[in-house]
């Protein structure tokens, strides 16, 4: 395990709750039937939202996220398709159950008294913190043991198209780094050396991506530190799983794929070390190996090259970063120099 913490944090420009507009508190406030007496924000993520655990003046305590058509158009339509995916997902030890979500539909945008364009979610609130980062190997193990019980809760996939998407069309359509970057050529700039030399051959072996990584598995599909709660040992389940709008129906292994870039990065093991701790059964051909990881590397290298999306002006350094590890894994399995 690394011991310095060089490595960019996964933190963007968060709301506080009393900078949300008076008109969303008091929908939240009546919708949950108590008001709102401390809020604490959890500084982790990248929305540009709402995101806080709410002691309410009853007591009890619940974890909100709200975000508005501003400064990013594109997270209040992430909000709801999380919306949509915890209200059709059944009790999932780890998964924090969706209470009650605010214009999520149509019919909930045009009731008066609901500031155009928000959306609110409240979920149950997972007790714990986010993993130490540096990683520690302890709690690399425990999240790893969590995830199969996650994955085997979810294997086959409760919920199927439309409510989430197959892995192998998201691949398909959004994980075509290689792909894109080769389009763009010869405007092409800011592209490493070796990704240069070896560009038609990459987005030839990310073309095996979509069928690589289809399976019956609900993923997460966007685990990293920063969307994992661990408790106090012995306090109650261990880990929570957070954060769900990207779930789709794929094959296990490739959300350690994803995940373990991040993980190297926050110092953690190199993604091949990370992999081989999976059970044989779930551990993917050498073929759908080469061909996931081609994918998730070129994802990370094209997005590095754009544009900061609005309010999120932290997310290209994060990608970056996970982008270095990901083309050092993918040359290890090729052995291109």
């Amino acid at each position: 395990m690394a011991d310095d913490a060089s490595f960019p944090p996964a933190q963007g420009v968060r709301r506080d709750w009393l900078d949300l507009p008076p008109v969303v508190r008091r929908r939240i406030e009546t919708a949950l039937g108590a008001s709102v007496v401390h809020a604490q924000t959890q500084p982790g993520g990248f929305s540009p939202g709402l995101a806080a655990l709410l002691s309410l003046q009853d007591g009890r305590r619940v974890f909100a996220k709200a975000v508005g058509p501003q400064p990013n158009p594109d997270t209040p339509a992430l909000h709801r398709r999380e919306i949509a995916v915890l209200r059709a997902l059944p009790e999932v030890p780890g998964v924090p159950r969706l209470l009650l979500a605010l214009g999520a539909d149509e019919h909930d945008r045009s009731e008066t008294g609901m500031a155009e364009g928000w959306v609110v979610l409240i979920c149950e609130a997972a007790s714990g913190s986010s993993p130490t980062l540096p990683w520690r190997a302890d709690d690399l193990e425990r999240v790893l043991i969590a995830l199969l019980d996650v994955w085997a809760a979810l294997t086959p996939s409760p919920l199927h198209p439309p409510t989430v998407r197959l892995a192998r069309d998201v691949v398909q359509t959004s994980l075509n780094g290689w792909t894109r970057l080769r389009l763009q050529r010869p405007r092409l700039e800011g592209l490493d050396d070796w990704s240069t030399r070896h560009l038609d051959a990459l987005a030839a072996l990310e073309v095996h991506a979509p069928q690589a990584v289809d399976g019956e598995t609900l993923l997460h599909f966007d685990l990293r530190a920063d969307n994992l709660l661990l408790e106090v040992e012995g306090a109650g389940q261990g880990v929570w799983v957070v954060d769900w709008p990207h779930a789709c129906v794929g094959a296990a292994w490739f959300d350690v794929v994803c995940f373990a870039p991040s993980v190297s990065m926050q110092g953690g093991p190199l993604p091949e070390v990370l992999l081989a701790r999976l059970p044989s059964t779930l551990q993917p051909s050498p073929d759908a190996l080469f061909a996931g990881v081609a994918c998730l590397a070129g994802y990370f290298t094209e997005r590095a090259l754009q544009p900061p999306p609005p309010g999120l002006p932290t997310v290209r350094a994060f990608q970056a970063a996970q982008g270095d590890i990901a083309r050092a894994w993918l040359r290890r399995l090729t052995g291109w120099t």
